[in-house]
């Protein structure tokens, strides 16, 4: 065997063991509006620090907060990953994953065999499913297959008699009747949305509150523009578009990779989770959550958390970083935090006011980070107060991952429902029963 088909297999080894001493912060400290950021640590190879994707055991079931419980609300999934609840209780789920391409370079190859050992390497299934509970037993007795021959697909979103979904390469929409478990209907497509390369290929989307327009997320095509700028045209970014003519407009930029998208009730603004960059160190760059202003720029690839400058990204634009707008949350260091949903309609006595995150979990800080659903409290429209977990318990006593919290949607009884794309299943929490 020659050297150079040694190489890949050596890098790969020695990353999948990793390459740092770990992190010199407690997660908390990442946390919040002023989050600790130390000086950058950049060295010739990231931290790789996998939790393999094992599943769940017989009976296991993620550790629920005390006043609440934790049922399986439907299990035998295919990586489900984004879940939305129509008017009448039904719940979509987006069965989806990355779409399938081939390893550009070597880096490339690495990130997936990587992404395959944390249970992300799985072929995407491209369907939505319908989950109905139809007895309000906490449990989903009907599923149906609801949608099929999609494109990766992500979000999701009702607007009259209309659903649109969020592909990775465009946004289309389907006609759909109240009560209805299955579309036929061929889609059309509203808007192209960027795709190519696919760094981050989730693009979500919601509605205004009048239905005339739609906010879809766009994450760049790199860690921080190693492809080059021109590559990242349209990316990193939340667009509106108007569902009517599919004409789109830049409505905020600078945001990584944006996934999580929820109107915050008090104010009426709308709020995104972002994940940030990688390959500084172990305690940088906390993820983060932050009220989105149209026109708004928030760093990337030039800066993080408002003038922080990333010394990578050259040539740099000072006048951009002038304008970063500094995100009103962080939370936590490679906590790769997905779907967020606020409390107002839930029933769950411990939380109240503020704002549920399902975190997907590190593959590249020591020790772990996220691997849970939290809670951010809130008051007048701002978060005022460190995370509480709602559910934990998603590493054994190994560090394996028996299940990844993705999408997090309250469903029409007021319970939180977590799409789980390691454990394939949608975890239901709801609050316990007075003793």
């Amino acid at each position: 065997m020659h050297a150079r088909s040694l190489l890949p297999g050596l890098l790969a080894g020695a990353l999948l063991v990793g390459c740092s001493d770990g992190s010199n912060l407690a997660i908390e400290q990442g946390y919040g509006p002023q989050p600790q950021l130390p000086a950058p640590r950049e060295g010739l190879l990231p931290t790789v620090n996998i939790a393999p994707a094992v599943g769940w055991p017989d009976g296991g079931k993620p550790a629920a907060a005390v006043g609440t419980q934790v049922n399986a609300f439907a299990g035998g999934l295919d990586h489900p990953r984004w879940l939305y609840v129509l008017p009448n209780g039904d719940v979509l789920v987006a069965e989806s994953n990355a779409p399938a391409r081939e390893p550009s370079g070597l880096k490339d190859w690495i990130a997936g065999k990587v992404m395959a050992k944390a249970g992300a390497g799985v072929p995407s299934a491209d369907r939505i499913s319908l989950l109905r509970d139809a007895d309000h037993d906490g449990v989903a007795e009907l599923r149906t297959v609801f949608l099929e021959q999609l494109h990766s697909p992500f979000g999701m979103v009702l607007v009259g008699d209309r659903l649109y979904v969020a592909n990775a390469d465009a946004l289309v929409r389907f006609p759909y009747q109240a009560g209805q478990t299955r579309i036929e209907a061929d889609g059309v497509k509203v808007t192209d949305l960027p795709a190519g390369i696919n760094h981050h290929w989730t693009k979500n989307v919601i509605a205004s509150r009048d239905g005339s327009k739609l906010y879809v997320t766009v994450g760049s095509n790199s860690n921080v523009g190693e492809n080059g700028m021109e590559m990242e045209k349209g990316r990193a970014a939340i667009w509106e578009v108007d569902p009517a003519s599919g004409h789109k407009r830049l409505f905020a930029s600078g945001l990584r990779n944006p996934n999580g998208l929820a109107w915050e009730p008090v104010s009426g603004k709308l709020w995104t989770s972002v994940n940030e960059r990688d390959e500084i160190g172990d305690d940088l760059v906390p993820d983060y959550i932050t009220s989105v202003r149209d026109g708004g720029f928030y760093g990337w690839p030039y800066s993080y958390f408002g003038q922080h400058v990333d010394a990578r990204v050259q040539p740099q634009k000072p006048e951009l970083v002038a304008q970063a707008i500094v995100p009103d949350y962080a939370l936590g260091a490679h906590t790769a935090s997905l779907g967020i949903a606020f409390a107002d309609r839930a029933q769950l006595p411990p939380f109240k006011e503020g704002l549920f995150i399902g975190q997907h979990g590190s593959w590249n800080r020591k020790p772990h980070s996220g691997y849970k659903v939290i809670f951010v409290p809130f008051k007048d429209g701002m978060p005022s107060g460190m995370p509480q977990d709602v559910l934990s318990g998603f590493l054994d006593g190994e560090a394996q991952a028996m299940g990844r919290p993705a999408g997090v949607v309250v469903d029409g009884q007021g319970a939180l429902l977590v799409a789980d794309d390691v454990g394939n299943l949608i975890w239901r929490v709801s609050a316990k029963a007075s003793e």
